[in-house]
């Protein structure tokens, strides 16, 4: 398995993936340069190859290969350990991608084509469901609601369950959605990654 990031980046990621101590892993990586041979809790580290000041490990987790990576010797001398600084700043980069994807958007802001959208907004309307065929051979259950915020409104597409969920007045919460299009008008839908819950239910009069 070869890599197009820096040794230290895709070691990093590595002790992330399989949640081992960096120091414990570049300590295994010494240890299998001199004894062929060395474990980093459920990970073995093997030495496969010294040629040219460079060292070909391979890293396996039980019977399956994870990575096969050239290291130069060099790397394996520095006195700081490389892999901690770079596991550092990809858990950094991580946690900045997390805060991108839990962003709510307001609905004005809505394009045609996204997908990962989390909305918080008020069902204004909910038509008489319907049942359809689905591409499957299956019959199903499927409702319009007009939920908006303060920025505007949308049309939220609702199936089977989803219908009895919500109500005229409800503040809803929406996690991974997308928008699609539907007589070219927006339209957004929460499939079976996306979910659907109400924040406030609306107060009966």
């Amino acid at each position: 398995m070869r890599s197009k990031l820096y040794p230290s980046e895709y070691l990093a990621l590595l002790t992330v993936k399989y949640e081992v101590d960096p120091d414990r892993f570049f300590a295994a990586l010494i240890s299998a340069e001199k004894n062929r041979r060395a474990k980093c809790g459920e990970l073995s580290i093997e030495c496969r190859l010294k040629r040219n000041h460079n060292i070909i490990f391979l890293i396996m987790h039980g019977s399956k290969v994870v990575a096969q990576f050239k290291l130069p010797e060099e790397f394996l001398r520095k006195q700081e350990n490389p892999i901690k600084e770079n596991r550092h700043a990809y858990l950094a980069k991580l946690a900045v991608r997390q805060c991108k994807v839990q962003h709510s958007f307001h609905i004005k802001d809505l394009r045609i084509g996204m997908k990962k959208v989390n909305l918080k907004a008020k069902i204004v309307e909910v038509s008489k469901p319907r049942s359809v065929i689905t591409r499957f051979g299956n019959y199903a259950s499927v409702a319009n609601a007009l939920v908006s915020d303060d920025t505007g409104k949308i049309k939220l597409c609702l199936w089977n369950d989803q219908i009895s969920l919500v109500a005229v007045g409800d503040t809803v919460e929406i996690e991974n959605a997308r928008i699609s299009a539907f007589r070219n008008e927006r339209q957004m839908r929460v499939g079976k990654t996306g979910i659907l819950r109400v924040a406030q239910a609306a107060t009966a009069t």
